[in-house]
């Protein structure tokens, strides 16, 4: 439930809103747009009075929230959420996913030496990649595969972001993981086949990490916002939506990569869409065309895998770009993102 303030009425009435509202054992979020103010109801509502908010000084009308997912609502927060990164570093710039600016998350699929970190990330840092992406924890469909490095490869992270930079986005797969990986991580991943692990999604939204919410292989986009309802109702409200491909009949390409899913979550939600087409293909000639759609579409950001020699990757080559390739897209991801008023950051 909202309920939408007159066109001026000031903090006070605002306040004796929240007041009443919390006497009947709820909690608020307010929504500040340009020319008015929602209040948004969190909690059971069978006790609120609706006639009585309706009477009260400077309300306009209370509404029902419709969806299912209410604080993930456009309705319920009329303002795009901008998830601010801090600099890795004393003296880098800080990072915002939202607004504007289109980001580049870049790096190997899985960390498998130091060595490759430090000096692929320095590339992609110097060709304009904004975050590197690095699985430590890797959640494969063969317990025969490679696992990740787990804490070593998060070590290896921290070291990149403090030689040279990049913040770091990476996976975490359990519950138990969660305050160790925030250590390290400046976003915390949620994958594709944790996204309706529900108890993993009440423990990232208890962490002080914004966190990327991978949309599962067969899973609806109200699902994928349910799934960020978890963790924004658990006190977490910095969370970005990926659309990372879904499985269909098709099998000339990994996934099926849905990119009316990028304004259908404009639509519907108020929180960054970041757009993964390196697994919503599986091919590495697909990711660049896939890549600049993305950011027509009105992506906030995309996920890119890079690998300085693919063939020899551990994890996830064929769908991997060289640094070349990958150097020659942000080229043509800045034309594109001009093209329809946004601009790498």
């Amino acid at each position: 439930m909202i309920v939408v303030m007159e066109q001026g009425a000031g903090p006070d009435r605002v306040q004796a809103i929240e007041a009443v509202v919390v006497e009947w054992g709820l909690r608020t979020h307010v929504s500040q747009g340009d020319e008015r103010t929602i209040v948004g109801l969190i909690g059971d509502e069978s006790n609120v009075n609706v006639s009585a908010l309706e009477m009260m000084a400077g309300v306009d009308r209370v509404m029902p929230v419709l969806k299912a997912y209410k604080r993930a609502s456009l309705e319920f927060r009329t303002e795009r959420t901008v998830v601010k990164i801090p600099p890795a570093r004393h003296g880098d710039r800080g990072l915002t996913i939202g607004g504007t600016g289109v980001v580049v998350m870049a790096g190997p699929c899985a960390v498998e030496n130091r060595e490759m970190i430090l000096s692929l990330s320095a590339f992609l840092k110097g060709a304009g990649a904004h975050l590197l992406r690095g699985g430590a924890f890797k959640p494969r469909t063969s317990p025969y595969a490679f696992q990740g490095l787990g804490v070593e490869g998060l070590r290896y992270l921290a070291e990149e972001r403090s030689v040279v930079g990049l913040p770091i986005i990476t996976e975490v797969m359990d519950t138990r993981d969660v305050e160790m990986v925030a250590e390290f991580a400046d976003i915390l991943q949620v994958g594709a086949r944790n996204m309706q692990n529900f108890n993993l999604l009440k423990v990232v939204g208890r962490c002080n990490r914004p966190v990327m919410l991978k949309r599962g292989l067969a899973n609806t986009l109200e699902e994928l916002l349910m799934s960020a309802e978890y963790v924004i109702n658990a006190g977490n409200e910095d969370v970005i939506l990926c659309e990372r491909g879904i499985r269909t009949f098709e099998t000339l390409t990994r996934n099926t990569l849905d990119l009316s899913a990028v304004p259908v979550l404009k639509r519907e939600s108020h929180l960054p869409v970041v757009v993964d087409p390196s697994h919503g293909t599986g091919h590495w000639d697909l990711v660049a065309p896939m890549a600049r759609a993305a950011v027509a579409a009105g992506a906030d950001g995309l996920m890119l895998e890079v690998h300085p020699d693919p063939a020899q990757a551990i994890s996830d080559g064929p769908q991997s770009l060289t640094p070349k390739r990958f150097k020659a897209l942000m080229g043509e991801l800045e034309l594109v993102a001009r093209a329809v008023g946004r601009n790498l950051h």
